[in-house]
């Protein structure tokens, strides 16, 4: 009829599309396990996917978009669904697939938002749906035997597969689409009928509809009497488990069917299902963000099941036995909520989340220079001035430079009386950190070097006053400064331009390296380095129309400095002190036609501070600069 026609055409378009797409840009795409280092491969690179679960048939198709991209925004890069075959096909012969029913947009969608998909077609799902999504027309013949090799069940099984997987083709990863991995039957292990015949016409069948590239892979219950039945060679064998289970215990369940390859938790639960007449289930926020920080510190890929329930819209609901239906709500007390509210739970799991990943992936940085490069105009003073009386900058940083007058092997008090730094001052001596003075504190510091060493003091302005009589609020060293008794004089006052090397690095000057000897990365200044520029970029997927979206971005294991994307200010972050701990990024910064530059002035120590003799090399690990994301 007409409206087959226009979906073999559909998937002619498609199909079409994606040869061109790879035939003009030279994709070829892979996605594959590596048992010798037990591992996904993505395009011959290692890959993990955090993914969530999400039911397309329990969200209505105008929220589709919504609730795909908070889930992105999550820091998901995969989301998992099931394929209900009932919700497909009422009737025997009669199939919908669009509207809510049109999955194939569903995935494409996902596709198009940057994020793969994991497919579960079942034919069986279970899912809290109706019959566990088989059709129950199927009851007509009585004397069926579901979910085995019975003649009548796999010759409609077999039906709907042709109709189901030629759809599901094109969308394959290695053909251009998001797919990268397929699920054949679900926690088969767990059913009665243990029919291994039935498990290797399914195999045959999915690899005749989705050809031999295709990872297909099988979900059960960590316990041995599960896998024993649920599990074939030649499909992956994955298992599912919750925050109430033993994570070392269940992995080596998984072990013992798989030696070698990715350890995956297929339905990491992060609430649970409800029954009319019982209280509402809940699983509680600390321990599940304990127990998938568990999961992931193993390197384990990982879905959450459910990361939205949605909702058993009309007569969908399923029910289990003893019999107790399930209410109409699919909730799950997931991170989002049944209408898509963002909870709790949502940000907890987030930031659990981007430890290892954020969605717009992590910075790595390298040193750009020690300090900015100064402007031309330094000024020779006897005593120091403060940035107004000498016609410096108005904000930022001024470096202070004189010589010590004595010799000071051992340590030297060096002191600014009346509150004479205004705001705070890095100190150090032939570029050897020494400490901090601050305006608020009346502590001396303890210096050491030798008679006509450098001294530098790098002067921050921290805010100027803005209520009462002392609004008047002069920046720099505003009173002289002693060493021991005696007044330090002869000083060059620089300006920095900061705002200016900044910009000069985005237009190519790449300034100097930022060099360190090695003696300034000894124990005589543990807490404390240099200050100095780190530079980095990320890359935001282009051709998505929500992205870039607005986001923060996180300091972790960083001191106190200074950060600008694409050379817009975003001001200080300070997380040693607190209480801010991210600063806002608006979206209009970024860019997806380039890479976005992140340059950082960090004052006080670098997470990625590490020195080796004549250089600093800034190549960070667990301290990368992480990047979250708001909705």
């Amino acid at each position: 009829d007409f409206k087959a026609f226009l979906g073999c055409l559909n998937i002619l378009l498609i199909t079409i599309s994606i040869f061109l797409l790879n035939f003009f840009f030279g994709m070829i795409r892979t996605f594959e396990i590596d048992y010798q280092k037990d591992r996904f491969l993505k395009d011959g690179k290692p890959f993990r996917y955090i993914s969530g679960s999400i039911h397309y048939f329990r969200v209505p198709r105008f929220y589709w978009k919504d609730r795909l991209l908070k889930m992105k925004m999550a820091g998901l890069n995969a989301i998992q669904t099931y394929v209900p075959w009932n919700f497909h096909e009422p009737q025997p012969g009669q199939y919908r697939f669009s509207e809510d029913h049109d999955v194939q947009y569903f995935i494409q969608l996902a596709h198009e938002l940057g994020l793969l998909v994991i497919l579960r077609p079942g034919p069986y799902i279970c899912a809290e749906w109706d019959m566990g999504g088989l059709p129950a027309w199927l009851l007509e013949k009585e004397s069926i035997v579901l979910r085995s090799s019975d003649p009548d069940y796999l010759a409609a099984v077999d039906k709907w597969l042709g109709v189901l997987l030629p759809k599901m083709r094109p969308l394959l990863y290695q053909n251009g689409g998001p797919i990268i991995t397929v699920q054949v039957e679900n926690e088969y292990g767990s059913y009665f009928a243990c029919d291994f015949n039935y498990m290797r016409f399914l195999q045959k069948r999915f690899r005749h509809y989705l050809g031999d590239n295709v990872l297909l892979f099988t979900t059960d219950g960590a316990q041995k009497s599960f896998l024993k039945c649920g599990t074939l060679q030649g499909l992956y064998a994955t298992v599912d488990f919750g925050t109430g289970s033993n994570v070392t215990a269940d992995f080596q369940t998984q072990r013992k069917v798989e030696p070698n390859g990715p350890l995956v938790n297929s339905e990491f639960y992060t609430g649970w299902l409800d029954h009319w007449g019982q209280p509402h289930s809940t699983v509680k926020t600390e321990v599940l963000a304990s127990s998938l920080y568990e999961i992931l510190a193993r390197g384990a890929s990982v879905n959450l099941y459910m990361f939205i329930g949605g909702t058993n819209f009309a007569y969908w609901n399923g029910a289990n036995t003893p019999y107790a239906p399930q209410p109409t709500s699919y909730d799950y007390d997931a991170p989002l909520s049944e209408a898509g509210d963002l909870t709790e739970k949502y940000f907890v799991l987030r930031k659990v989340i981007q430890m290892v990943s954020a969605p717009y992936g992590r910075v790595g940085w390298g040193p750009w220079q020690s300090l900015p490069r100064t402007r031309s105009g330094s000024v020779v003073t006897f005593l120091p001035g403060t940035f107004r009386f000498k016609r410096m900058d108005y904000f930022g940083f001024v470096l202070y430079r004189t010589t010590l007058p004595q010799d000071c092997s051992n340590s030297t008090s060096l002191h600014a009386p009346l509150s004479g730094v205004h705001d705070r001052a890095y100190v150090s001596v032939n570029g050897v950190p020494q400490g901090i003075l601050e305006r608020a504190s009346v502590t001396p510091l303890n210096i050491t070097g030798k008679a006509g060493a450098t001294l530098d003091l790098l002067v921050e302005n921290m805010g100027r006053v803005n209520y009462g009589r002392y609004i008047n609020d002069s920046k720099g060293l505003v009173s002289n400064l002693t060493l021991g008794s005696s007044i330090l004089t002869n000083w060059t006052i620089f300006p920095l331009g900061t705002e200016d090397a900044v910009r000069s690095h985005l237009q190519g000057w790449g300034g100097q390296d930022a060099g360190c000897h090695y003696e300034n990365c000894t124990d005589s200044s543990p807490n404390y380095t240099l200050p100095a520029f780190y530079v980095g970029n990320f890359s935001i997927p282009s051709g998505i129309p929500d992205l870039p979206q607005d986001t923060f971005i996180q300091f972790s294991g960083w001191t106190k400095g200074q950060v600008w994307i694409n050379g817009f200010n975003l001001g200080r972050y300070w997380p040693a002190q607190g209480p801010q701990m991210t600063l806002f990024v608006p979206r209009h910064i970024l860019t997806t036609s380039a890479p976005n530059n992140i340059t950082v002035l960090e004052l006080e120590r670098a997470p990625c501070s590490a020195c080796g003799p004549g250089l600093c090399t800034c190549t960070c690990h667990k301290t990368h600069l992480d990047l979250g994301t708001i909705s």
